[in-house]
């Protein structure tokens, strides 16, 4: 007989599970998130923003949930909607690369890593409401770089930035 999931916390977003010895957390209503390589004549979109659980800010790829707002929406739409928001482009084109999943032995969420193409400054960015969202055009040749300036001034890296820099530590470059 398997062991059954149990709920031990649930609130709006998140909810906290326990089946036998693991604890976990996980996304409720199906809510996912979208991540977005977005590369504009060979810079790359990064954002920077405040995260609660770190205490301080983070340097990211441009993201946001899927269907957090509206049940069922797409990912592509929320890419869109979510790349415009937080970076002040619009994408003529968005391609989805795969599913993947950061921390499997804490979380149970999951990301689709999708590529914005045929980008077109329509706005400022920043995010909506106080999300406070830095946007950062890094030309792709200096994201190293620009990753350990952040590091060094206290930003924390999100892992999903290792897309961008695997290149180089697989060259021993960084």
């Amino acid at each position: 007989m398997s062991e059954v999931e149990e709920i031990v916390w649930q609130g709006k977003f998140l909810a906290a599970k326990r089946k036998g010895k693991w604890e976990y957390v996980s996304r409720t209503r199906g809510v996912s998130a979208a991540v977005i390589l977005a590369i504009v004549e060979g810079d790359v979109l990064l954002v920077e923003q405040d995260r609660a659980p770190l205490k301080r800010r983070c340097l990211e790829l441009p993201a946001g949930l899927v269907g957090d707002e509206q049940e069922g929406e797409a990912v592509e739409t929320a890419a869109a909607r979510e790349l415009e928001e937080e970076t002040g482009y619009r994408a003529g084109r968005i391609v989805e690369l795969g599913r993947f999943y950061a921390s499997p032995g804490m979380s149970s969420e999951h990301f689709t890593l999708l590529r914005a193409d045929e980008l077109v400054k329509i706005g400022e960015g920043g995010g909506i409401g106080s999300e406070q969202i830095d946007v950062h055009r890094v030309p792709l040749i200096e994201v190293p770089e620009f990753v350990e300036r952040k590091r060094r001034q206290g930003v924390a890296i999100d892992v999903k930035l290792l897309i961008l820099l695997a290149g180089t530590l697989l060259a021993g470059e960084s």
